[in-house]
């Protein structure tokens, strides 16, 4: 069983969820900010997923589930129950593991290519991946790499991309599981405070996703395979 871990209702596993479904695994999805509780112990586990969301880590006045939620990661971290953070979830990674989540230089809206850093181009993750192919962002916030930590990608505008720490918990800046009706759907709730009411960027970025739709989607479905392979081994 796998378990994912929402913080608002637009943000769920997308193409990821489909994914997990056509492999036949089996997975439940708490949803913090509609009030679900998280279990006490991840052991048991197969794999935690933790998806993105528009709060920062530090909030935990304005989103009281933060404080559970962090010390829940530092547990999976503990334990070694492999670990997959997307964009929020990746800045979550980073500050259970004692690393600070700062303004990203450049606030990424749209599609972005990547780099991988050396540690990254060897790593397991990012087995098959293609730089040349741009990733889906969203997001003003970036993690730092906490101590012991490793940096598998980076990218010009934000130059934290992706993380390990350990040997099987991986935090993404970038979102790999969007969907046509993700985009407009977080255009509609977001495009007033991220993008000023500039609908044409909207526009732009969903004409974008049907350009780039076939290799995104391969893409992501490497990534997912490789990370499922990592939960397996």
């Amino acid at each position: 069983m796998i378990l994912i871990i929402k913080h608002i209702d637009i943000e769920g596993p997308g193409t990821l969820g489909d994914f997990l479904k056509a492999q036949g695994e089996h997975f439940i999805t708490v949803e913090l900010g509609a009030g679900e509780k998280l279990p006490y112990d991840p052991q048991g586990y197969k794999a935690v997923v933790v998806l993105g969301g528009p709060m920062n880590v530090d909030e935990e006045d304005k989103y009281p589930f933060l404080k559970p939620e962090n010390e829940f990661i530092q547990k999976v971290l503990k334990t070694q129950v492999p670990y997959l953070g997307i964009c929020l979830g990746s800045q979550l990674l980073a500050k259970a593991a004692g690393a600070r989540v700062v303004k990203s230089p450049v606030k990424e809206i749209g599609w972005y290519r990547i780099q991988l850093t050396p540690e990254g181009e060897k790593d397991p993750l990012f087995k098959g991946f293609r730089i040349q192919d741009p990733i889906y962002h969203w997001h003003g916030d970036m993690f730092q790499v906490p101590a012991g930590g490793r940096l598998l990608a980076t990218a010009d505008g934000c130059p934290h991309q992706a993380l390990a720490v350990g040997t099987n918990a991986y935090g993404l800046q970038f979102h790999v599981e969007v969907t046509e009706a993700s985009i407009r759907q977080w255009s509609e709730e977001y495009c007033h405070t991220d993008l000023l009411g500039r609908r044409t960027v909207a526009k732009c970025m969903l004409e974008d996703y049907w350009k780039y739709k076939k290799a995104f989607d391969a893409q992501a479905q490497m990534l997912y395979q490789n990370f499922l392979n990592i939960a397996n081994a």
